[in-house]
């Protein structure tokens, strides 16, 4: 009978240690063989804004030098919530991802009322991809030579000058509600769907400057065609060097940048997260990489899935009280 118990053992640790070394190699074996499908990654904004651009970088990357096929989607609107909403839905499996920012991540969730996710709980952090600082822009046929005659001629013809913004509830909409409230003035906001349709509307003169990031308004500072005034950032754009700060012309409580991001379905795998995080990471460090980037108005900056996460709550506490401060609504 002691012999039989003693077998009965011996069994049921051999099965367990074989049920565990089949799980780890199941891991392994999953981390090994993603992707074996597509990838879809989720643009929550139009084609040609910040988002968009540096969406397509990853993508088109990833394809090129990982042999992975990654497919950019644009599905726009409410402020990038939309976008974000799909990419909460998904399944769980590595195969549908987000390129998530400030806008639809940390400041939305304080200005609409019963969004349907929490970005905290909802979404894992997978890969950083980097920042850019936001700026302010006219047409290079406006009457504004400097951010000093904005203030000059707003506070002389209070709510007749006009800025463009890519929507209500974004970074890029709070960043000029902080600035017109550092300056004192009446500057009348005008939402749009995404950058290009208010990149249109200030290159033509309907509206008399763009709040941008600097991503999405690189290309027409480089034809000629857009004056920067000035970034809201605490230090200056690499990209854009010789254009000043918010903060350097009188308004040091001015201090607005956003980050992008990839995230996956809260229950990802970690080792798919890993092995995403990696290989974005790689293509980061390498000089191609950071120079297409910096090109685009953007700085990059990698991080760990859990230093990224640790990012996002940090700022979904702290957009909470500027949203709240800037008095923002969603129109």
């Amino acid at each position: 009978m002691i012999r039989k118990v003693f077998s009965c053992l011996g069994l049921a640790v051999v099965t367990s240690a074989t049920l565990a070394s089949f799980g780890a190699t199941a891991v392994h074996a999953q981390a090994q063989t993603f992707p074996a499908k597509p990838i879809r990654m989720i643009v929550p904004f139009p084609p040609g804004g910040g988002t968009d651009i540096l969406a397509r970088l990853v993508a088109n990357k990833l394809t090129e030098v990982q042999k992975w096929t990654v497919v950019a989607e644009n599905r726009a609107g409410a402020g990038g919530t939309i976008g974000i909403t799909e990419a909460v839905r998904a399944a769980p499996t590595g195969y549908e991802m987000v390129m998530g920012q400030k806008d639809n991540l940390v400041v939305a969730p304080w200005l609409y009322k019963n969004l349907s996710y929490d970005p905290t709980r909802d979404l894992v952090a997978v890969a950083h991809v980097g920042f850019t600082p936001i700026m302010i822009v006219t047409s290079v046929n406006s009457r504004f030579k400097t951010l000093a005659d904005v203030v000059t001629i707003a506070k002389a013809e209070p709510g007749n000058v006009t800025y463009g913004s890519p929507g209500n509830g974004t970074t890029i909409h709070l960043a000029g509600e902080i600035f017109k409230g550092a300056a004192q003035i009446d500057i009348r906001h005008i939402p749009y769907k995404g950058s290009n349709a208010a990149m249109l509307d200030v290159l033509s003169g309907n509206v008399d400057l763009m709040v941008s990031s600097v991503a999405s308004a690189m290309a027409q500072i480089k034809a000629g065609k857009l004056r920067p005034l000035a970034v809201t950032s605490a230090r200056r754009s690499t990209s854009l060097p010789d254009v000043a700060t918010v903060a350097e012309l009188g308004y040091p409580s001015v201090d607005v940048s956003t980050w992008y991001g990839l995230f996956m379905p809260a229950g990802t795998p970690k080792s798919v997260v890993t092995t995403v995080n990696t290989a974005v990471n790689q293509l980061l460090a390498t000089p191609e990489m950071q120079a297409a980037v910096i090109a685009q108005g953007a700085e990059v900056q990698a991080m760990t899935p859990d230093a990224f996460s640790a990012l996002l709550k940090s700022d979904y506490q702290k957009w909470r009280g500027i949203v709240q401060a800037s008095g923002a609504t969603v129109e």
